[in-house]
């Protein structure tokens, strides 16, 4: 499951890597574009675009193996409830990925765009994903954490939380 799929980057990965999909998206114009990349990659039967959020995803109690979030979480407007959602959907044995980029670490290429400095300037609010807050909500929500912290990924400072039910 790709929490906040938007274009579904994650979800195309995942699919050309032989999985299926249910890739929710609070965004119908995001919705509506993934819909045709989806056609366009003739993969619409392992792909399913549903009107969700990380807080209410509308998927099937304990029918998910996997799911992630990629540079969404700083939208979440409820991080219990998203990760209480998480829980409830995710099967026995199912993993969680949730990335989100660092752009608070002076070293991120886009820190003077979009760090905390830049925030009071720019229209778009990334506030900053604490990992050991969510880590806290996962252990309550009764899933194990693996890893809560910073990490690099694609050569950017990101904020990595695995973890598993």
């Amino acid at each position: 499951m790709d929490v906040g799929a938007g274009a579904g980057a994650g979800t195309m990965v995942a699919v050309k890597a032989g999985a299926d999909v249910v890739a929710v998206e609070p965004t119908s114009y995001m919705r509506w574009v993934l819909w045709l990349r989806r056609l366009s990659q003739r993969v619409q039967d392992r792909v399913t675009v549903v009107d969700g959020s990380a807080e209410s995803t509308g998927v099937e109690s304990g029918s998910i193996d996997a799911a992630w979030a990629m540079n969404t979480m700083h939208h979440w407007t409820n991080l219990e409830a998203g990760i209480g959602e998480l829980a409830r959907v995710l099967a026995p044995g199912g993993r969680v990925l949730l990335v989100d980029e660092d752009f608070d670490d002076p070293s991120h290429p886009d820190y003077e765009r979009f760090g905390s400095k830049a925030r009071e300037k720019h229209s778009h609010q990334f506030d900053t994903v604490d990992p050991s807050v969510v880590a806290t909500e996962l252990r309550r929500a009764g899933l194990t954490v693996h890893f809560a912290g910073g990490d690099e990924i694609a050569g950017r400072p990101a904020i990595v939380i695995e973890a598993s039910a």
